[in-house]
């Protein structure tokens, strides 16, 4: 016995089918929503402007001091000199080696001078 289809159990297919694939598609669609409307906001986009902020700064106190003159410690005659005329002065003050090598000792301990010696304790029995 075959069974014959009508054109009332293919409208019922056509009509299923379509319901199933518009549920799978309405399905898609809130997912796709859900996804873009939720998603938090990068969290290294700050991070990245606040660097690059931070570099542009960097970069531009390293270019005033390479072209500049400026006191590192007036007290102790220490100056910042640009890079150019550091080594014209190193050159030149290197032709004679001995009393280069005495002149840099004698500016790294005024440089570097020793800290003073901490007070002695005092005795809570005297």
């Amino acid at each position: 016995m075959t069974m014959q289809t009508g054109p009332i159990d293919k409208l019922k297919v056509t009509v299923w089918a379509t319901a199933i694939a518009g549920t799978f598609l309405l399905m898609a669609i809130l997912i796709w929503a859900m996804y873009h409307y939720t998603r938090p906001d990068d969290l290294d986009a700050a991070r990245v402007q606040e660097r690059y902020r931070l570099l542009e700064e960097v970069r531009a106190a390293d270019a005033q001091l390479q072209g500049h003159y400026a006191w590192r410690d007036r007290d102790k005659g220490l100056v910042i000199l640009p890079i150019e005329r550091a080594l014209e002065l190193t050159l030149q003050e290197w032709q004679n080696p001995a009393a280069a090598r005495s002149n840099l000792v004698a500016r790294v301990e005024k440089a570097v001078e020793p800290p003073p010696p901490p007070p002695e304790p005092v005795n809570p029995y005297e």
